[in-house]
C-alpha cells in the first residue's frame, strides 16, 4: 500500500520524538563516560558536555589501585552469581508446581504468596529475624533473605502454562515423570524467561546496597555499590587520596575524577549483560505477564 502524507509524517514525527527520548536516556551515561575520561578541572567548570577534554584515564587507574574498590567488585560479583543461582533454582521449583493442573490447593498457596506481596513484617522485625537466625555480617546474608521474588513467581508460572500440556501428556505415557518433564521439556522450552529472571535478578543483586548498609559490618565484605555510596555520599574518597602527595586541589579535583570512573565501573558489567539477553527480554514478559 502507497503510504499518504499524513501516515509518512506520523512516521517522521515517530522517529524524531524517539531519536530526542533515545538521547535524553543517554546523555547521562554519556555525559558520566566523557567526565570520567576528562580533566577534573573541565568537569567541575561544567565544561563537559558530550565529548571528553584532555583525554586521560587516571581515574580508572586510581580505581583499580584502590583496595577497597577491587574487594567491592569481586564481591558483587560473588553476591550476585551465587544469588541468581539460587533466584532461579528457588523459582523454578516454586513455579512449577504451582503451574501444574493437577495441585490441589494451589489456588490458596498462591493467594498467601501474593499476600506478601502487600504486607511485610517490616524492617525491625526483619532484622531481629536475620540477627537470630546468626547471619549478620555473614556472605549468606545477602542471598537468603531475598531468594525469591513472588512477582517472579507468578511470571514463571504463567510461561510455564502457556507451554502446550500435549508435550507433557506425551512424556507421561513414555514413563516420564515431574523431574524428567521438567528437566528435558519445560526448561529446553522457556529460555525467554529464564534469561528475563536472569536479568531481573542479577540487576538486583548488582545494585543492592541496603542491605548490606544494614547486616554487614565488616568493610572487606561491602558490595561495589556500598562503597560507591561512601564515595558519592560520605565523600570517603578524600580517604584514598595521598594528602602528602598533592595539594588540597588537586585532591579534590582526583576525587571528582574518581566519582564518575566508579560510576562506570559499577554499571559496565550490567550495561555489557543485557545485550546477550535483549532478544529473550520482551518474549519473556510478555508471555509470562499476558498468558494463562
Amino acid at each position: 500500500m502507497k503510504e499518504s502524507k499524513g501516515d509518512r509524517a506520523f512516521t517522521i514525527f515517530n522517529y524524531i520524538f524517539l531519536a530526542i527520548v533515545a538521547l535524553v536516556v543517554l546523555y547521562p551515561l554519556i555525559f558520566v563516560l566523557s567526565a570520567s575520561l576528562s580533566n577534573p578541572e573541565y568537569v567541575i567548570s561544567g565544561d563537559i558536555w558530550l565529548w571528553p577534554k584532555e583525554f586521560t584515564v587516571e581515574a580508572y587507574q586510581k580505581v583499580f589501585q584502590n583496595p577497597d574498590i577491587t574487594n567491592g567488585f569481586v564481591n558483587t560479583l560473588k553476591y550476585t552469581f551465587f544469588g541468581t543461582l539460587l533466584n532461579i533454582f528457588m523459582t523454578i521449583c516454586a513455579a512449577y508446581p504451582l503451574s501444574r493442573r493437577n495441585l490441589k490447593g494451589k489456588g490458596f498457596i498462591m493467594a498467601f504468596m501474593v499476600f506478601t506481596m502487600f504486607f511485610s513484617g517490616g524492617l525491625i522485625p526483619t532484622y531481629l529475624l536475620i540477627r537470630d537466625l546468626g547471619m549478620i555480617n555473614t556472605f549468606w546474608v545477602m542471598i537468603i533473605p531475598n531468594a525469591v521474588a513472588v512477582w517472579n513467581i507468578i511470571i514463571m508460572r504463567t510461561f510455564f502454562q502457556s507451554i502446550p500440556y500435549e508435550l507433557e501428556e506425551s512424556a507421561m505415557i513414555d514413563g516420564a515423570g515431574n523431574f524428567r518433564i521438567l528437566w528435558s521439556i519445560v526448561l529446553p522450552l522457556s529460555l525467554p524467561v529464564m534469561a528475563v529472571m536472569v536479568l531481573f535478578y542479577a540487576v538486583g543483586h548488582w545494585n543492592s546496597y541496603f542491605q548490606a548498609l544494614i547486616y554487614l559490618q565488616d568493610q572487606d565484605k561491602f558490595p561495589l555499590q556500598l562503597i560507591l555510596r561512601q564515595i558519592l555520599i560520605q565523600g570517603q574518597a578524600d580517604d584514598m587520596i595521598k594528602a602528602t602527595s598533592e595539594s588540597f586541589l588537586a585532591q579534590k579535583l582526583s576525587v571528582e575524577g574518581l566519582k564518575y570512573a566508579v560510576l562506570i565501573v559499577a554499571n559496565l558489567p550490567m550495561l555489557m549483560l543485557y545485550p546477550f539477553l535483549q532478544r529473550y527480554f520482551v518474549k519473556g514478559v510478555m508471555i509470562g505477564s499476558l498468558k494463562g
